[in-house]
């Protein structure tokens, strides 16, 4: 019987023998075949990449995985529990494999086998790295036993603290959220650190299966799975059962985080920044990189543009009467739901959709649109309200068919069903007023003249509307807009703002083809200075002048400053019918404003990549001091500037003095009741199609145009001044207040003498038309009258003849009427 067993033992011995070898060389075949964990350490997830304000308010999130990287340090001990307990509860305290749970996991599976239920898989948080990093999901046992190799591999290899980070950053959540900072902040708009209880064991519960859990969907069962988490919380030791229990009372809470941009009035240059970064460093930088970028968006400034731009495109819309509803909807029944389906403007929260509910004579009986649950149901609760005749007065007169026609009552422009956009009016309840997008648009940058920082920039209207940039993409002409340009090149080439120029008739022949510009007002005023030919806005004293230079010296100076990269060298140039951006164009003036210094328009201060790293930074200024360790008394180190020098100093000072002009008795004047130091320019193009005014103060440039974006006249009348100098008047109104009412800084060596503003001649005592002008050193007023332009007969020059390939020019028009 002993001989027996003995016979038997050793059969069994050999089998099991046989059957580890076996498995032996099975795990080692598998082992040939893993990939190597060692990548881990080099592990570099797609990150999210920030871009903010310069005050550091958030302006817009891109990421294809919204995650946030962060150590494990970072990550509250609370969080954590939370995660283990859901997930592997021993994990600081087994070796990769949690022997104990894998064998309630076979028991469970065993019991269940035939059943249909899902199989337990019992993996370990390090299990589960070695699946997400290195290996397929596929549900086989041929990956299971090369991920239980590899989590003994990787347990030997990292510390439980580096494999819990890499598990709780890469894992996904649902709703694009990968990672438990990005996962916080999609479903809770929070911080890790700012999770609650509750909070954090509903996040455990996710990677288990998020559509499952969707707290929308299957809110119940999602409420359901978070209690069990804070339940294993407690047993676990790391939530107090009180504690615990007022978890469990708790709703979920979910308050999904809105995506796109978050800064208000922020995303045409958010927009523009975006561009940037993918033109500069790829898409895959912008969405995986996770790089940190400051901009140079003031946001208070942002706003101050935003409701300028708008205030000025309403004002003129209005005028031109109403052009009917939105859309229309059955109101029959329940209009809640078709109304909640008709796409408002998101940036434009002021207005809101509503439905024509009953029109009559004394005004209408309106429903507002429905707002939106988190789940994208539309709400049940119906809010009404009204808006009176007097509120909607200028839909008085309406289009029809493309006539306006005047009505007497609201019942004959709006029908019941008809959609349309309200405001509520301040201080009344349940009292709104008509709204209407304008048709006409404009674009407006403020900008930073010493540095080149773009400080706010306006694109049109709304951004939910168009994203067209109106501000960075429209060619546009200018009009008179560039004649500080041709008058620059001037004073910068022999002439003073005192010399005299002939404001009279003039005609350009070119072949076939004659041209012959006129003032805006049609009239002439004879012999002038430059200083008044700026001021009025003046044609043909502008072509007269660039006439007697010489076109190539107005298309050097536009080049150098940037206005165009190629400029024909025809007459018509002169006037601004070249096309350029409001971009380019403030660019300018921010030469003439800061003493002649080039500038590079920026949106961007420092990019940052996802180690904090800078890998770019716009100031290219030196400062060789800056970087002292101690200090020995030495004075304090300064910037230096290095930028080009394409403009005179002093030529810079006359220019702007010149502006002053226009907003003190010009074209501009109505700027001048600011009371501000303030130089600027108005331009209107050809056939009043748009309306310019660029301005500045020693530290602001601001410049805009309104007009069509398919090109067609404003109306007869409509002129930078009269449209556009209002909204820079409107904007710098706010912008400045509080600020001091700095002086432009004259030149050393630059002499301001009394001349008749006419003449350009030194006045006499007691000369009425008396004037300060400045000049450079070795200029001065003439000592006898000279007209430029002028035959020494008597008669008005007509100027010479264009090449052909300016006749083409000439029949575009000659732009900048005033």
């Amino acid at each position: 019987m002993i001989r027996l067993i003995g016979y038997f033992f050793g059969i069994g011995t050999t089998l099991a023998l046989l059957v580890a070898a076996g498995l032996a060389l099975y795990i080692s075949h598998l082992s040939k075949d893993l990939p190597d964990y060692e990548v881990l350490a080099k592990y570099e997830p797609p990150v999210t990449t920030r871009i903010h304000a310069s005050d550091g308010s958030l302006m817009a999130e891109y990421a294809r995985e919204r995650r946030l990287y962060l150590p494990i340090q970072a990550i509250p001990d609370r969080v954590k529990a939370a995660f283990m307990s859901a997930e592997d509860k021993n994990f600081y305290n087994h070796p990769g494999i949690d022997i104990t749970g894998l064998g309630r996991a076979v028991i469970v599976n065993l019991q269940n086998f035939g059943s249909g239920r899902r199989q337990v898989g019992a993996s370990t948080i390090t299990q589960q790295v070695a699946k997400n990093f290195l290996l397929s999901s596929d549900q086989t046992y041929e990956r299971k036993i090369k991920e239980m190799i590899l989590a003994f591999r990787i347990e030997q290899a990292y510390s439980k603290d580096r494999i819990l980070e890499l598990y709780l950053n890469e894992i996904f959540f649902g709703f694009g959220a990968y990672g438990v900072a990005g996962a916080a902040l999609t479903y809770f708009d929070k911080s890790v650190n700012e999770l609650t209880v509750a909070e954090a064991a509903y996040l455990a519960s996710l990677p288990k299966g998020p559509a499952n859990y969707n707290p929308f969907k299957h809110a119940d069962r999602a409420l359901e799975r978070r209690n069990w988490v804070i339940d294993q919380m407690v047993a676990n030791g790391y939530v107090a059962h009180d504690e615990g229990e007022k978890a469990k009372a708790s709703p979920l809470g979910v308050t999904p985080r809105r995506t796109g941009t978050y800064l208000f009035a922020g995303e045409y240059f958010t927009e523009e920044v975006r561009r940037q970064i993918i033109s500069r460093y790829g898409e895959n930088a912008l969405y995986e990189g996770g790089l940190s970028v400051r901009t140079t968006l003031d946001p208070k400034i942002q706003i101050i543009a935003r409701k300028s731009m708008q205030n000025g495109l309403l004002k003129y819309d209005t005028l031109r009467g109403y052009r009917g509803p939105v859309t229309k909807i059955d109101v029959s029944s329940d209009w809640g739901v078709p109304l909640g389906n008709v796409k408002g403007l998101e940036d434009v929260p002021e207005w809101s959709l509503a439905v024509v509910l009953e029109s009559s004579a004394t005004g209408l009986s309106i429903g507002l649109q429905p707002t939106r649950q988190a789940s994208g149901e539309i709400v049940k609760e119906r809010v009404t309200g009204t808006v009176s005749k007097d509120d909607m007065g200028f839909a008085m007169r309406h289009v029809v068919d493309g006539k306006t026609v005047k009505a007497k009552s609201p019942a004959e422009v709006l029908k019941p069903g008809d959609v349309i956009f309200v405001q509520k009016n301040d201080g009344a309840d349940g009292i709104y007023s008509l709204r209407q997008i304008p048709e006409v648009e404009g674009g407006l940058i403020a900008m930073d003249p010493h540095t080149g920082r773009v400080l706010a920039m306006v694109g049109g209207f709304s951004y939910a509307q168009s994203e067209f940039n109106r501000a960075t993409q429209a060619m546009r002409q200018p009009g008179s807009s560039f004649k500080p340009i041709v008058y620059s090149a001037a004073l910068d080439n022999g002439y003073t703002p005192a010399s005299v120029i002939m404001d009279g008739p003039i005609t350009i022949q070119s072949g076939n083809t004659t041209w012959t510009p006129k003032n805006y007002d049609g009239t002439v005023a004879g012999p002038a200075t430059l200083r008044s030919g700026i001021e009025k806005s003046r044609n043909l004293m502008t072509v007269r002048l660039a006439n007697d230079m010489g076109m190539k010296l107005v298309v050097e100076y536009a080049e150098r400053f940037g206005v165009y990269d190629h400029l024909a060298p025809y007459l018509p140039m002169a006037l601004g019918s070249g096309e350029t951006t409001v971009m380019r164009m403030v660019s300018a003036y921010s030469i003439m404003a800061n003493g002649g210094k080039s500038i590079k328009p920026s949106l961007i201060d420092r990019i940052q990549d996802r180690y904090g790293k800078t890998v770019f930074k716009q100031d290219e200024r030196g400062c060789e001091g800056c970087n002292a360790t101690e200090w020995h008394n030495q004075p304090e180190p300064e910037l230096v500037d290095n930028s080009e020098q394409v403009l005179d100093p002093m030529t810079a000072y006359q220019i702007t003095s010149m502006m002053e002009g226009v907003v003190q008795r010009g074209t501009g004047a109505t700027i001048g009741e600011l009371g501000r130091h303030i130089a600027g320019k108005t331009g209107t193009t050809n056939d009043e199609k748009d309306a310019w005014f660029i301005g500045y103060t020693p530290n602001l440039v601001v410049g805009l145009y309104m007009g069509y974006d398919t090109p067609r006249g404003l109306g007869h009348g409509a002129t930078g001044g009269g449209l556009a100098a209002p909204i820079f008047k409107d904007f710098m109104r706010v912008a400045l207040d509080g600020t001091p009412n700095v002086d432009f800084q004259v030149p050393d060596g630059m002499k301001l003498i009394a001349i008749n503003h006419k003449t350009g001649m030194r006045a006499t005592a007691g000369d009425p038309g008396t004037i300060i002008e400045a000049f450079k050193p070795g200029t001065g007023p003439a000592d006898s009258y000279w007209v430029i332009g002028m035959g020494a007969d008597g008669s008005n020059a007509t100027g010479g003849a264009l090449s052909p390939q300016a006749n083409q020019a000439i029949q575009d028009g000659g732009g900048g009427l005033y």
